[in-house]
């Protein structure tokens, strides 16, 4: 009976969800043209903001941060664990102004891939490890000088709770040659939105942002060692 109860909200959710990933880029796609580009990024930006509201009120998933403290000023590389796409949603929104590092199929999907593609992510076709990598530090740096955050899921794809994969050492790399920080990000969302189900369940993601790894002097190996120790267990402790 629960399920069932978890499986109602999270289509009411997906109803809801349709309708904004649909009017999103709809919309941007009408205004792209006539409006200053500031306008249009903030437009994208609710809509995201929208959808973590959205599954709060439909599937009970609720949020706390933990060391904000730790976040840098300025330009700096965040690597986070990705367990759903609800942490897609909500960094993009929260750690303003930043880009995410998206796999290009992404682009072609209709209506969401349209939206997608005018936040102007930075691309990468993971069939091409080498061309993905040298796209990563070329657009990386470039938006990195402009103070943008760059958001990369070392990963490359969601995980299950509990579950460690290897960590790319793109967004290090990308970190090292720009001589900026790295903010580690660990979270909990698979528990609340599990991959591989639509059903959703209602409990708290513990956002945790891990204490910046400055990078002059240090490689990029152990750059990215350093962010992947400090993320694995991050999760493994109790919630205070």
């Amino acid at each position: 009976m629960l399920y069932a109860w978890y499986a109602l909200r999270s289509l009411v959710f997906y109803v809801g969800y349709a309708v904004i990933m649909v009017l999103q880029p709809l919309v941007g796609l009408l205004i792209c043209k006539v409006v200053p580009d500031r306008w249009l990024q903030a437009w994208l930006l609710s809509a995201c903001r929208a959808a973590v509201v959205w599954a709060r009120m439909t599937c009970g998933i609720r949020y706390r941060l933990e060391g904000v403290e730790n976040i840098p000023a300025g330009a700096s590389v965040v690597l986070s664990k990705h367990q759903s796409a609800w942490e897609t949603l909500f960094l993009q929104v929260y750690l303003q102004p930043s880009v995410t590092v998206a796999k290009a199929e992404l682009l072609r999907i209709p209506f969401f891939g349209w939206g997608l593609a005018l936040a102007r992510p930075i691309a990468i076709d993971r069939d091409k490890p080498s061309q993905a990598l040298k796209e990563i530090i070329r657009s990386g740096q470039l938006r990195l000088a402009a103070g943008d955050r760059v958001i990369v899921f070392p990963e490359g794809t969601r995980t299950l709770p509990g579950e460690q994969r290897e960590y790319s050492a793109g967004g290090a790399m990308l970190a090292v040659k720009a001589g900026v920080p790295v903010l580690p990000v660990a979270l909990n969302s698979g528990d609340c939105w599990p991959r591989g189900t639509l059903v959703k369940r209602p409990g708290l993601i513990r956002v945790q942002f891990g204490p910046s790894i400055a990078t002059q002097g240090v490689g990029a190996k152990e750059v990215n060692q350093r962010a992947r120790d400090w993320i694995e267990n991050a999760l493994v402790q109790p919630v205070a």
